[in-house]
């Protein structure tokens, strides 16, 4: 027999001997881990209360318009605009999920099955870029569609990505167009 074979056929391990400091390590490891996960979720509600000033976000109107374009794709969350790592987290915002987006006259809506829908007002918006990344989620350049949108007294940045990356472009077109057309409306 070669030397391979040999090693091949040793026993991997000895036999445990000593289950109580076994199962002492994997009842440790677990309430490590439980813990990590704990303080996580504390520092979410935490970054929630922080941001507890923002307004609740507006609902659709009745009548919308006719629209202008849709896109399904995902929303992979909103940032304080320019600071694309400072998630924001209040009222559902910092939630990535799938999304169905609709933009009118009125405004774009932002319909998300399993997470809380919002509005943003055609007078609210204020700009529109193709970018690379927000907070959590890096793309390749251009992979990105980040909304500008006042609210309150703060201005966001959310992003989206279509199914069809090809769609971008048009978008980015049409929303700064709206926000021109809305210049006076600020």
């Amino acid at each position: 027999m070669t030397p391979v074979i040999l090693l091949a056929e040793a026993e991997k391990s000895a036999p445990v001997t000593d289950w109580p400091a076994r199962i002492g390590w994997l009842v440790g490891l677990l309430l490590f881990i439980a813990l990590v996960y704990w303080l996580m979720r504390e520092g979410w509600k935490w970054r929630a209360t922080l941001q507890s000033d923002i307004p609740e976000l507006p609902a659709a109107p009745e009548d919308t318009g006719p629209v202008k374009l849709t896109m399904s794709g995902r929303y992979h969350g909103s940032t304080t605009a320019g600071q694309w790592l400072d998630r924001i987290v209040a009222h559902g915002l910092g939630t990535r999920s799938l999304a169905e987006l609709t933009l009118t006259d009125a405004g774009l809506e932002v319909e998300r099955p399993g997470a809380d829908d919002f509005f943003i007002p055609a007078a609210a918006l204020r700009e529109a870029r193709l970018d690379k990344g927000i907070a959590g989620k890096v793309l390749t350049e251009g992979g990105l569609l980040v909304v500008t949108w006042a609210h309150g007294d703060k201005l966001i940045d959310s992003g989206f990505r279509s199914d069809h990356a090809a769609e971008h472009p048009a978008w980015v077109d049409t929303l700064n167009h709206m926000t021109n057309d809305t210049e006076g409306a600020r």
